[in-house]
């Protein structure tokens, strides 16, 4: 829910100036990367072109998702998930192992018996790209947009290249995000529904058979 009501408020609040610039400025005569239309509307939050309530809606739960997302990392941490279940194990990482992943996922091949209880090295990869690179990169970014933070913690215009760029990759970080969810959805329907929503409800999760 928090992250529907930041994407479509986040779309609410670039449909004001939907363009996007490099460096610390950007204005309508400047230069921009990436020009699209503007979003419509049953796509924003409020489902109308309202800036100031799309600016209230996004940094309202803005807050909650930075600090629900550190307690997870905390806990990710402390309880030995990245450790136990995220880290790469030694020949992951190797070139065959990968691109054999990226075949059997390709191909719509899931891992069965004993390796189905186990990421693999392609979703490790997401997990962590996404939870210590992408979610982060658009708090901060978020940050580095507001006036109040550039007045209280200068240094993060310096760490993105300015204002305008920061919005860039808080724009860019944000679809990358919408990419995992929505590849996340359409791996969980392939792979079987009903076993993989038990599995997260009730912790109950019917292994494949290994196949001849």
């Amino acid at each position: 829910m928090l992250l529907y009501i930041l994407l479509a408020s986040g779309l609410g609040i670039f449909n004001a100036h939907p363009r996007l610039y490099w460096g610390p400025y950007g204005a309508n005569f400047d230069h921009a990367w990436l020009e699209l239309d503007r979003f419509g509307p049953w796509l924003t939050l409020p489902a109308h072109y309202d800036l100031a309530m799309s600016r209230h809606w996004h940094l309202a739960a803005a807050p909650l998702f930075a600090f629900a997302l550190l307690g997870y990392m905390l806990w990710s941490l402390g309880s030995g998930h990245i450790r136990r279940d995220l880290a790469f194990r030694r020949g992951e990482l190797a070139p065959r192992h990968v691109w054999q992943d990226i075949f059997d996922h390709a191909r719509l091949r899931f891992p069965a018996g004993a390796a189905a209880l186990r990421y693999n090295v392609l979703q490790k990869a997401s997990y962590i790209g996404i939870i210590f690179i992408v979610l982060p990169l658009i708090i901060l970014t978020g940050l580095t947009m507001s006036p109040g933070m550039n007045a209280a913690w200068p240094w993060l215009l310096d760490l993105f290249g300015g204002r305008q760029s920061a919005r860039s990759i808080h724009f860019i970080a944000a679809f990358l995000l919408v990419a995992f969810f929505l590849v996340h959805i359409v791996m969980v329907l392939l792979a079987g529904p009903l076993n993989e929503l038990r599995s997260i409800v009730t912790g109950r999760y019917r292994v494949p058979e290994e196949r001849p």
